[in-house]
């Protein structure tokens, strides 16, 4: 039964490859029915997998002593959800806005094979199999990022590959440690390695904690190794934006989590010069991103400077190490994966009906397109953190677990950092709703009439939105789950 764990992974990997290589595909409807299927049968699979498989399974030995092993637990499950709720609406929403993209068979493949990878990666048991998948995520994801070929795509492409690695390898360093003086290399709430090893050569594990966080941390867009991050993602196909930036980025987010909460432990950390390094990394991050974004007249390159800075609420809640601020920052990952995805998703729906790429471009909008530009207002909303949108809720749970954490200066800073983020939010996104609802009497806004896309398009934005709404009135499900675990790991 526990191989069952193992199909959501596999499946979609092989597929892509066989679209890779059969010529077979070459026809649309042919295409699009054989990856639609993939999407719904794998989808159901890691549902399954997440609410009936309680074992784990070991896939294969690297050597003796490192198996690639494959286990659920409840991060493992949360961050599988998501990922597979939105790799099908973009998928979906991709059928209809690749048509106007060369090398679509190429595009559906990686995205499939991805798709896997991501799975493999939340699906990880242990510290090896995990960072396979997280190297695997970046070299599968990268011809994503470069799939129009255009110059700007390839240095965009290599910048990610460079800075990808320049972490991974900086991670990697951690590895080795870990497995040199922990108990096991699976994950374990409070850590792996015992409270005397961790004293006995606490400079060595806060150098080690410290290049792991850093290096995982070029994922999630933090500064300094954040550059990668508004360059690759506004040059990819639109849906492939959205996938990147509301959760391929979270791979670097639930890396992090493991380091700090299952494999080194917090009681350790806690206090320590390693914390405070990384809240100022993270307040650095938010302000920077915001302002950044507030700046930035093209919208897709707005959007990637928006995502630098969300990502880093979430790793500011992490760095606080109190029980509501994991809370929040686990909140935030779902708020930011669903409200992101819907705002890159409405991008992609504007380039591709009407062309537009600036801001400056977009006022009259509301008048042609204005279920889109609706949808865009909603999620807008919650990521500002207006009542009653999810992104309220996750930012709540972070200040309030700022405030109660007692951490010197950043107990007080960090509610006030992530207010003036939000206010620039507001400014950043809200103007694009006034002016494409208002254009003003004398604006010819008649160029949109006519715009809206097809539902292709436009059934995923609006479960998105509505997505927005329920986790914002309905948290408490999720709340429950993520105390338990607050509880465990700390």
């Amino acid at each position: 039964m526990e191989q069952i764990l193992l199909l959501p992974v596999v499946v979609p990997i092989l597929a892509g490859i066989v679209l890779l290589f059969k010529k077979e595909f070459q026809q649309r409807k042919a295409l699009l029915v054989f990856v639609g299927s993939v999407l719904v049968i794998c989808g159901g699979l890691a549902f399954y997998g997440i609410f009936a498989i309680e074992n784990g399974v070991t896939l294969f030995y690297l050597t003796k002593t490192l198996p690639i092993y494959f286990k659920l637990d409840m991060l493992g499950k949360f961050f599988a959800s998501v990922v597979t709720v939105v790799w099908i609406l973009a998928g979906f929403f991709s059928f209809e806005y690749m048509k106007h993209e060369k090398n679509e068979k190429r595009y559906f493949a990686f995205y499939l094979i991805v798709f896997g990878v991501l799975l493999g990666l939340d699906f990880s048991g242990n510290l090896i199999t995990m960072y396979l998948f997280y190297e695997f995520m970046t070299l599968t994801s990268m011809p994503l990022v470069l799939h129009n070929q255009s110059r700007e795509a390839i240095m965009a492409a290599l910048k990610y590959l460079f800075f990808s690695f320049a972490g991974a390898y900086m991670a990697l360093f951690g590895v080795y440690f870990i497995y040199r003086y922990g108990t096991t290399l699976t994950f374990q709430a409070g850590g792996v390695i015992e409270a005397s090893v961790l004293q006995q050569n606490s400079t060595l594990f806060l150098v080690v904690t410290m290049l792991m966080l850093v290096g995982f941390g070029v994922k999630a867009g933090m500064f300094p190794l954040h550059a990668w991050l508004p360059s690759a993602h506004p040059v990819a196909p639109g849906p492939a934006s959205a996938v990147l930036s509301g959760i391929i980025v979270k791979g670097g987010v639930l890396a992090v989590i493991r380091v700090v909460y299952q494999l080194i432990g917090v009681e350790f950390l806690r206090g320590s010069i390693v914390q405070t390094i990384w809240l100022v990394l993270t307040l650095v991050t938010v302000f920077m991103g915001s302002m950044l974004a507030f700046r930035e007249p093209v919208l897709k390159k707005r959007l990637a400077y928006s995502t630098v800075s969300q990502l880093s609420y979430i790793l500011f809640g992490l760095a606080i190490m109190q029980p509501q601020a994991l809370m929040g920052s686990l909140l935030h990952v779902a708020a930011h994966a669903f409200i992101k995805t819907a705002l890159f998703l409405t991008a992609s729906a504007i380039i591709y009906r009407t062309g537009a790429v600036r801001v400056e471009d977009l006022r009259g909008i509301g008048k042609g397109m204005p279920v889109t530009i609706w949808c865009y207002t909603i999620v807008s909303l919650g990521l500002i953190g207006i009542p009653p949108a999810s992104g309220f809720i996750s930012k709540w749970y972070l200040a309030t677990g700022a405030l109660q954490s007692g951490v010197s200066v950043f107990s007080w800073l960090g509610p006030v950092v992530l207010l003036v983020s939000a206010l620039l939010t507001a400014g950043y996104l809200l103007p694009i709703t006034m002016q494409g609802f208002f254009p003003g009497e004398e604006y010819d806004w008649k160029r949109f009439v006519g715009k809206e896309p097809s539902l292709l398009m436009l059934v995923p934005l609006l479960i998105l939105a509505a997505l927005t709404i329920v986790i914002g009135i309905l948290p408490n499900t999720l709340t429950n789950v993520f105390e338990t675990f607050a509880g465990q790991v700390m």
